[in-house]
């Protein structure tokens, strides 16, 4: 079995680390690049750093940014926000990135995911989707624009369509479960891990270790994301780390 990753967030906005609750209520969290090092230091798998407001601004994301904090680490490294070409990726990862992020440009044209697994290759490719309850589908609806529109897509169907295009992993966020330190969405995240052959981080929800060894035990989900728990140092990466290998889940 490969090992479980633990993934730190940055949510970025005016260059700037945000977090908020249910995507609303954005408060201040710190400077990108030292957080990034810090993580690094501390042992995380990977970082995820996401642009929040590109995509709603539609601008492209902070390519200074993205360098200056490429410079301070040494572990894979995901940006997302205000990608919608080929050539945003290029210049992505051309400044440091390891993996592209796409949501709301995948969602507005699909190609863009096959077009970027043919160019870079589909670990490359890290298509993140927001999804919410439908209460009236009774299943859950894909969000874009950073959770802003509702699209009328169902998630697992989405999900599937991304893994045949090429995407190389999903970053799945729960938009019911994002800031609430109550869990990950376990119903969400296994119906995602149990339709897909590649790989699914979890994200939204975080609030204790127990939550992160019931996404990789129940949920299945190969890696786990989180932001507010790790910012505000409720929980560090090495005693998570810690507690997981001490319940029998293989990290690195």
């Amino acid at each position: 079995m490969l090992a479980k990753r633990i993934i730190p967030c940055l949510d970025v906005k005016d260059g700037r680390v945000v977090k908020g609750v249910n995507f609303e209520n954005l408060r201040d969290a710190g400077d990108p690049v030292e957080l990034a090092a810090l993580y690094d230091r501390e042992g995380a798998d990977e970082l995820v750093f996401l642009d929040i407001s590109a995509s709603a601004e539609g601008r492209a994301t902070m390519v200074e940014v993205v360098k200056q904090t490429a410079g301070e680490i040494a572990i894979p490294f995901t940006v997302g926000g205000g990608i919608s070409h080929v050539d945003d990726m290029k210049r992505i990862l051309r400044a440091g990135a390891d993996k592209i992020g796409i949501n709301t440009a995948a969602v507005l044209q699909p190609q863009l995911i096959t077009e970027g697994a043919r160019r870079f290759g589909s670990q490359c490719i890290v298509v993140a989707v927001d999804a919410k309850y439908n209460e009236a589908w009774g299943e859950w609806e894909v969000y874009t624009h950073g959770g802003r529109k509702p699209t009328g897509l169902r998630a697992l169907a989405w999900v599937k369509e991304a893994e045949q295009r090429g995407a190389g992993e999903i970053l799945l966020t729960s938009m019911d479960a994002d800031g609430t330190k109550d869990g990950f969405d376990l119903p969400l995240t296994k119906a995602v891990s149990e339709a897909l052959t590649i790989p699914v981080i979890a994200s939204g929800g975080a609030g204790t270790e127990a939550h992160f060894y019931d996404v990789f035990t129940e949920a299945k989900a190969d890696a786990a994301l989180a932001a507010t728990i790790f910012h505000y140092k409720e929980i560090s990466v090495p005693d998570l780390k810690k507690d997981l290998k001490s319940r029998g889940v293989e990290v690195r």
